[in-house]
């Protein structure tokens, strides 16, 4: 995202949009939440790549993937934009991993996690307590009879996924994508990129070769899932690129609903997602 002071709009775009992309100056999800970072060094090569990918325990097959793409990235050019006309972005002034401090031994369970994150989740009506979403705080959902599961993305990080164990009895797997490289390496491998391959475009391009975290969903054959999902992603860090990567797999005569959010800070800076 550029700030919109910094852009030109071209001739032709209907006033009714202008109005509407100003106005989300005055949106309510634009504050920052307390919560030490830690990054990767800023910047765009092969040696950052290689961190993201040791950062989530991927292997080797998972890192040559992102080597592949990024080198492929290296010999496109970024597009025009039909409707504006946005100053160049300098990719080498992103950091490409940020991480809430000391997330690097992930928690096992939402009851680890730093409750600053948890009020974050809290705050934008997404509490990630499942005693909480039962009880019917999320919008009323639980009192129409309704759960929905929530991967939460914070920055680079997955920092927990509801209503996994319920899921499992039904045979679906919901997870993070860094899990699933890694619990669930067979079925990643055969079907990430197939449909948007890493050629695709300049950022899908750039996102097979940097993305960080984002949901995995597998629904069996015949299976239909028994809530819906979620996925919502925060991008809380200045300056910060948040990849996300969502794969997901539904079998023959498979049912699943899925719906994905994200809000950030508003910022005079670039920010990529």
């Amino acid at each position: 995202m550029a700030a919109l002071d910094d852009t030109q709009i071209k001739q032709g775009v209907d006033a009714g949009t202008i109005d509407a992309v100003r106005a989300m100056g005055k949106y309510k999800y634009g504050w920052e939440s307390d919560v030490e970072t830690e990054f990767a060094p800023k910047g765009l090569n092969e040696d950052i790549v290689r961190l993201i990918s040791a950062k989530k325990g991927e292997p080797e097959w998972m890192l040559e993937w992102r080597l592949g793409a990024y080198r492929r990235w290296l010999t496109m050019e970024q597009p025009d934009w039909a409707m504006l006309n946005i100053a160049p972005i300098d990719y080498q002034d992103q950091y490409y991993y940020a991480a809430p401090k000391g997330f690097d031994d992930k928690p096992q369970s939402l009851d680890d996690v730093d409750p600053e994150l948890l009020r974050t989740y809290e705050k934008l009506g997404i509490p990630l307590r499942e005693q909480m979403i039962l009880a019917g705080v999320v919008d009323g959902a639980a009192a129409e009879g309704r759960k929905v599961a929530v991967d939460a993305v914070f920055d680079s990080v997955s920092v927990g996924t509801t209503f996994k164990e319920e899921l499992g009895r039904a045979g679906v797997i919901f997870c993070s994508i860094s899990e699933a490289v890694r619990e669930h390496p067979d079925l990643v491998r055969k079907y990430l990129g197939s449909v948007v391959p890493t050629s695709d475009n300049y950022f899908a391009t750039l996102n097979s070769a940097v993305f960080s975290d984002g949901s995995f969903v597998y629904i069996p054959e015949g299976v239909r899932c028994p809530m819906e999902l979620s996925t919502y992603f925060r991008i809380n860090a200045e300056n910060t690129g948040q990849f996300e990567r969502t794969l997901i797999i539904a079998d023959k005569g498979a049912h699943v609903s899925y719906l994905e959010g994200c809000t950030a800070p508003m910022r005079d800076t670039n920010q990529l997602h």
